[in-house]
């Protein structure tokens, strides 16, 4: 899959969670959605996009959940 469907797939996941009003489990609930949903080939495409680019185009949501949770999307 190309980066920037996973990229905009990932921030559309960001963007759901960020209503919520717990920031803390948004961040989580994104990263678990990434899990649950995506297999792993995405996952890792994903984490070597953040790796190489510092997160560019990734919202903050999807970024923190890379971050915070990243031994679970590995």
């Amino acid at each position: 899959m190309h980066i920037d469907q996973l990229i905009r797939m990932a921030n559309q996941i960001g963007s759901f969670f960020e209503a919520m009003p717990d920031r803390a489990q948004a961040v989580e609930d994104t990263a678990q959605h990434i899990k649950k949903f995506w297999e792993p080939r995405m996952r890792r495409e994903l984490l070597a996009h953040a790796d190489s680019t510092g997160s560019a185009q990734l919202n903050e949501t999807v970024v923190h959940a890379l971050a915070r949770h990243r031994g679970v999307l590995d």
